[in-house]
């Protein structure tokens, strides 16, 4: 890398820190708060006081400490099978939070590569990628996973995988659009002049012009894979047991809601925070961004 490209990579790296100090409270809670997330994520062996799939059938059903009369009380409590909650929501997070990144990049691949090609190309290749585009939006997905678990099985990469293959059809969408807008500009032309072929084009010419939106819509994305994890976890069609997700564990704790909630609202919760704080964050970097390119302009 030359100083040329240096200089203007570390003044938006800057601009950026600073949009981050200029934001309200709420804005930088998000972020201390999905920082602490992604720790705990990632120290969940660590951090787990028990085993999370250890079973002790005497310990079943177990409250919070401090609503038992034990002496030996779980923080959470335990679930239906005595297995520390606590313990399981730590790994439960670090799961979910590993699902909903891993298929977010999934998405944003195939679906900024669909994108890409269908609006740079043009013509005929256009209307073939965008009828499949309207396949995958027509087609309920749920029918998809359905069908994709019950021949594959649920292992967790198969399970990652159809999560990718979910919201891609979103991505291609917003490129095309944004390479439709500015395949034509001056700045192209020149770039096409001097000989360079599509690669370099698309890598170094549009590619960073449209790096923005990709990146809002990817932590949008996340937001919503988390929330498409857990709905397919809590349907019996996610990662099956005994890895623990916090989908999952919101589905088995249904049938205790009545008598012991905290199985099934503990992980719910968690899913409210995690899919708020991408949706808070994504609503600021979207505003963010959006003032930036409207001055550059």
């Amino acid at each position: 890398m030359n100083k040329s490209d240096a200089a203007p990579r570390q003044k938006a790296t800057q601009q950026y820190f600073k949009s981050v100090q200029d934001s309200s409270w709420l804005i930088k809670f998000c972020f201390i708060l999905l920082g602490l997330l992604i720790a705990v994520a990632l120290l969940a062996p660590l951090l787990a006081p028990h085993d999370p799939n250890a079973q002790s059938l005497l310990s079943r059903l177990r409250p919070p400490i401090g609503f038992d009369r034990y002496k030996e009380g779980f923080l959470v409590g335990t679930d239906e099978l005595g297995r520390d909650l606590l313990s399981r929501l730590l790994y439960g997070l670090r799961f979910t939070l590993l699902i909903a990144v891993i298929g977010s990049i999934i998405s944003m691949i195939i679906g900024s590569v669909i994108g890409i090609i269908s609006g740079f190309v043009g013509g005929i290749v256009d209307n073939l990628l965008m009828g499949l585009v309207d396949i995958q939006i027509a087609f309920p997905f749920t029918l998809m996973a359905l069908l994709a678990v019950a021949v594959f099985g649920t292992d967790l990469t198969i399970f990652v995988i159809i999560i990718g293959l979910a919201d891609w059809d979103k991505y291609a969408r917003v490129v095309r659009g944004q390479i439709i807008a500015i395949r034509e500009a001056p700045y192209i032309d020149a770039v096409r002049v001097t000989g360079a072929g599509p690669y370099r084009i698309i890598r170094h010419h549009m590619l960073p012009n449209i790096a923005s939106p990709i990146i809002v819509l990817w932590t949008f994305g996340v937001s919503n894979v988390i929330l498409l994890e857990s709905s397919l976890s809590f349907l019996g069609l996610g990662v099956q047991p005994p890895t623990a997700t916090l989908g999952s564990m919101t589905g088995f704790g249904r049938d205790y809601l009545a008598s012991y909630p905290h199985i099934g609202l503990a992980p719910a919760l968690m899913i409210l925070v995690i899919a708020l704080v991408f949706l808070l964050l994504g609503d600021w970097l979207r505003d963010t961004l959006d003032v930036r390119l409207k001055r550059q302009t």
